[in-house]
């Protein structure tokens, strides 16, 4: 399975921290497949777009924002989209603009959604080391209620 063990707790750890204003630490939250990996290096193939390898980091800014202050998803919904778009059954997405993986199997949210969640990474800020840096719940149509302004520390 593409997460450690620890994944979750790691990923939890970060997003609360950002919530209460805090710092947080890259940290290592599991590994691509090998045909992720595969996949993912046959699509970045050239000079401008050198191999990643399997090992995948998590710092979480940018989920903590999009995610949990904009869209108002908690951190429990959070961690429920990434373990679903990081499963072994997920799969590369062909793109000229981003480096994903999307898992084809739907889930039900506790919005009553049936969603496809996507990863996203960034390459090149951590490289070799591909970064966790986005996770969109594709079919979200039922949003959930968002957290009144001034809220969320970051």
């Amino acid at each position: 399975m593409p997460l450690s063990d620890e994944a979750c707790r790691l990923i939890r750890a970060n997003l609360e921290d950002l919530q209460n204003g805090k710092r947080v630490k890259l940290v290592v939250i599991g590994e691509l497949t090998e045909a992720q990996l595969r996949d993912i290096n046959a699509q970045r193939h050239g000079p401008n777009h050198p191999p990643v390898v399997a090992e995948i980091v998590f710092v979480g800014h940018h989920i903590y924002k999009s995610r949990i202050l904009q869209d108002g998803y908690t951190i429990d919904d959070v961690v429920q989209q990434i373990v679903s778009g990081m499963c072994s059954a997920a799969v590369v997405l062909r793109s000229p603009k981003m480096t994903a993986m999307e898992n084809p199997n739907p889930r039900t949210d506790c919005y009553g959604n049936s969603v496809r969640d996507r990863v996203v990474f960034e390459c090149s800020v951590r490289h070799p080391r591909p970064e966790l840096f986005s996770v969109i719940p594709k079919g979200d149509c039922i949003k959930p209620k968002k957290p009144p302004k001034g809220m969320g520390g970051f």
